[in-house]
């Protein structure tokens, strides 16, 4: 069972519910589950955890590097680039690697077969364990645009290992492609808001990409609960979206949190919780 956290904005505790869910998952099965820490360009979920990496390489994409004895500077590449990453000038052949989607379009209408393709590294992904919940981050490095092909790689590497093991995959926040990637390999999607003007936006323009255009079975967690007022839970019931638990506004959940503490290590009674968002989760998937 892959189960992905996601939400319309940042800042709503995503990483929280991740890192609960997975020490949750952890305590009813004898099997570790894999935690994937999808948020690229921010991966703090192993903060909470004391991982012991074991393993990493860089990743990236293939781009092009063009052979000049073989170009005959005809434009044909740069006429089917709709990235605008390549671009012929008189006897000159310009490549934007930050630009570059590693299509391999350019080289497939080189008609001189001048184009090759060669990796731009763009990030690295990196897994390991706690000694109870197996771990695996991507990270975008610094500068880099496109965060799409780290999630890529980290999803196809450790995906496949997990075998029967409950998978939780910590998304970015929003709704743009990393999200997109993150989630659509899951079997159900934990949208995490909070009861704001601004937390029932986010999670509206969530639901139509997770629920209206990807089809996947959703439900919702309300964290800072008690602040704002109650038109996110208006907006869940006309929605038929489940509310699987509700965290309360606590001063002490967030000291916690700032100190690198999981939620379900300084608040064991959450613990119930999180299990009964794992049942409640597991069971809609069977269906």
């Amino acid at each position: 069972m892959v189960i992905a956290i996601a939400s319309g904005k940042g800042g709503t505790g995503k990483t929280t519910v991740a890192v609960s869910l997975a020490i949750a998952a952890a305590e009813e099965s004898s099997e570790k589950p894999l935690l994937l820490d999808c948020d690229v360009e921010e991966p703090n979920s192993g903060l909470f955890l004391d991982i012991d990496y074991t393993s990493g390489r860089d990743t990236g994409v293939l781009v092009p590097e063009v052979n000049h004895e073989k170009c005959t500077y005809c434009g044909r590449c740069s006429e089917v680039c709709v990235w605008n990453a390549i671009a012929v000038a008189g006897e000159k052949v310009l490549v934007f690697r930050d630009l570059c989607h590693g299509c391999g379009s350019c080289g497939l209408v080189c008609p001189e077969d001048a184009i090759s393709e060669i990796t731009h590294v763009t990030g690295r992904i990196e897994g390991g364990t706690d000694g109870s919940i197996n771990f695996a981050r991507g990270i975008l490095n610094v500068g880099q645009a496109m965060p799409v092909p780290v999630i890529s790689s980290l999803l196809n590497e450790y995906l496949p290992r997990a075998g029967s093991s409950t998978v939780i995959i910590d998304s970015s926040p929003g709704t743009s492609c990393p999200v997109v990637e993150a989630v659509s390999r899951s079997d159900y999607v934990v949208l995490v808001t909070e009861p704001t003007p601004f937390g029932l936006h986010d999670l509206k323009a969530a639901v139509d990409v997770v629920v209206n255009q990807l089809n996947l079975p959703a439900g919702v967690i309300i964290n800072r609960n008690g602040i704002g007022n109650n038109d996110v839970e208006k907006y869940c019931l006309a929605s038929n979206l489940p509310i699987l638990a509700r965290i309360p506004m606590d001063r002490k959940i967030a000291e916690l949190l700032s100190e690198g503490i999981p939620l379900l290590n300084g608040f064991p009674e959450y613990m119930e919780v999180f299990r009964n968002v794992l049942t409640a989760v597991r069971e809609e998937v069977i269906k």
